[in-house]
């Protein structure tokens, strides 16, 4: 047999392969290739006259450790390409850290040298003297300090003590149960002007603490009841004597209170919506006497930021009022003295955009809803027929009834009798409800809070939807008309009995008696 080129040649190339010194990665991988390269060669030489026919075999094999040989290279490529990028993140930190260090340190410098330190880096105690801020460990990536500041300085303050009276100011905190938790507690944000916006998010419990103490309460009442009007004098005349807070009403409230006795001259209220839109400038704490309704009816006033919300149960649904009305001076004590833990309500913000509108910036004025927004067939006899989008993506063409976008505090709802999911209220996200849809395979969605949903009714419907937000302001919409929703910036705080969770499992443990069933007896047949 006439190998002796062919061995030759490859004794040539294999030999490279093996002599050379493997000085880093990159020779390593091109010896790997030249090894591949020697063995396809080897096993593409054709085969003499008369072969035996297990050469055949011996060239099968030869290729297959050939792919195996280009799989490890290609593999050890990426693995070293991974490998210098995550150096040059490493790198990258810690120059960071460094830099941080030295800055560190060149501020413990300055203190010792009694030069001043920006106040950015400091915190003031009550006595006035500066102290260097803790500092977060970053663990969680939940940590802000940001403080809103009102514009007015103190001074002035003092100087013109009866001019105005300061809202009461509060900070938002992340808790967390037990003393050895491993979780440390670390402040959101803090509000001079006592209004919430939406902040970090976390699955533990809000805590809020009063940086001064609440001046002004809003009493807020179920209409035609005389036990919510009875508690309503009584807890006005309380707040007053015992508290001495400012309290307003609503215009209709006060009337009752001055037929009842002149006594209430001083309770205020308002009297036009200018007023009303400024009330979350004037208000420390809402109370609502009432059930859910009277939560959404507290909640449907502010357009903006809602201050703390303190529902009372006096309604028939409770799954958003936790206190009872027996106990309201020591509920009230509490809440007004501080710290309490709050729930976080996200609402929806609609706008519907009509046909003739040149742009999606042509709207109507905006919808808050705390609880859903409602897309319906009306009195029409035809399936409703609705294009859905989310983010401009299809979704889907809803057919059936119609479709309810919900908040997760809106869960236990609307949204739960058409088949929606029982969802915790500080859950961030949207719920995608279909109502009574033309098909088995339709399934509710829970989507993330920061997208925006367009719902829109085709031209070739056969007829028109209606839409009605928190079961009020029902709204025709024709074909070509649209309604888009999306996560509200201003949530309702609501003020919670023990914490947010605890408070929801009980509402719905009491509210629709979940899971309720005899226990079995113990008294049964048993394995063996």
């Amino acid at each position: 047999m006439k190998q002796s080129p062919m061995s030759s040649s490859n004794h040539t190339s294999n030999g490279n392969a093996s002599v050379l010194p493997l000085e880093n990665g990159f020779s390593d991988s091109l010896s790997l290739l030249n090894s591949e390269k020697a063995v396809e060669e080897l096993s593409q030489q054709p085969l003499l006259h008369g072969i035996d026919d297990h050469l055949i075999e011996f060239a099968e094999a030869l290729r297959t450790v050939a792919k195996a040989l280009r799989q490890a290279a290609e593999g050890k490529a990426s693995a070293q390409a991974e490998a210098a990028e995550w150096k040059r993140k490493y790198e990258l930190e810690r120059s960071r850290i460094l830099h941080l260090e030295r800055k560190v340190s060149s501020e413990e410098h300055l203190i010792k040298e009694g030069r001043v330190v920006p106040l950015s880096n400091q915190t003031v105690l009550s006595d006035g003297a500066p102290e260097q801020s803790e500092r977060c460990c970053g663990e969680n990536g939940i940590c802000s300090h940001e403080v809103l500041r009102d514009g007015e300085c103190d001074r002035d303050a003092s100087a013109f003590p009866n001019k105005m009276i300061r809202k009461a100011s509060f900070k938002l905190s992340w808790c967390c149960k037990g003393e050895k938790s491993d979780q440390k507690k670390h402040d959101v944000v803090s509000f001079e002007k006592g209004n919430i916006t939406t902040a970090e998010r976390s699955s533990k419990q809000i805590s809020l603490k009063w940086e001064s103490p609440p001046q002004t309460v809003l009493i807020l009442t179920k209409p035609n009841s005389t036990a919510v009007r009875m508690l309503c004098s009584e807890m006005v005349r309380w707040l007053k004597e015992q508290k001495s807070l400012n309290i307003f009403v609503e215009p209709r409230v006060r009337t009752e209170l001055l037929t009842e006795s002149s006594y209430y001259q001083f309770v205020q209220t308002w009297e036009n919506d200018n007023e009303v839109l400024r009330l979350h400038t004037k208000v420390d704490v809402v109370v609502t006497l009432g059930g859910d309704g009277t939560v959404l009816w507290a909640a449907n006033m502010f357009k903006g930021p809602v201050p703390p919300i303190v529902p009372f149960s006096l309604g028939s649904l409770g799954f958003m009022t936790p206190f009872y009305s027996e106990h309201y001076k020591e509920y009230l004590d509490s809440i007004l003295r501080g710290p309490i833990s709050i729930t976080l309500r996200h609402r929806l913000q609609c706008h519907v955009i009509r046909d003739a509108a040149k742009s999606d910036l042509e709207t109507e004025e905006p919808i808050l809803v705390l609880n859903e927004v409602t897309i319906d067939r009306g009195i029409s006899s035809f399936l409703s027929n609705l294009e859905c989008y989310c983010d401009n993506s299809f979704v889907t063409c809803v057919q059936g009834d119609g479709l309810i976008l919900s908040t997760t505090s809106g869960s236990t709802a609307y949204s739960l009798a058409a088949g929606g999911s029982m969802v915790h209220p500080q859950v961030p996200g949207i719920l995608f409800t279909p109502i009574c849809p033309h098909s088995l395979s339709f399934r509710p969605l829970i989507l993330p809070e920061h997208v925006t949903i367009r719902v829109q009714v085709p031209f070739n419907s056969r007829g028109h939807a209606w839409a009605s937000f928190d079961g009020k302001d029902r709204k025709k919409l024709a074909p070509g008309d649209a309604l888009v929703c999306s996560m509200a910036p201003w949530p309702v705080p609501t003020a919670c009995q023990s914490d947010s969770t605890s408070d929801f499992l009980h509402s719905i443990h009491e509210g629709l008696h979940w899971n309720l069933r005899k226990t079995q007896s113990f008294d049964g047949p048993r394995e063996t």
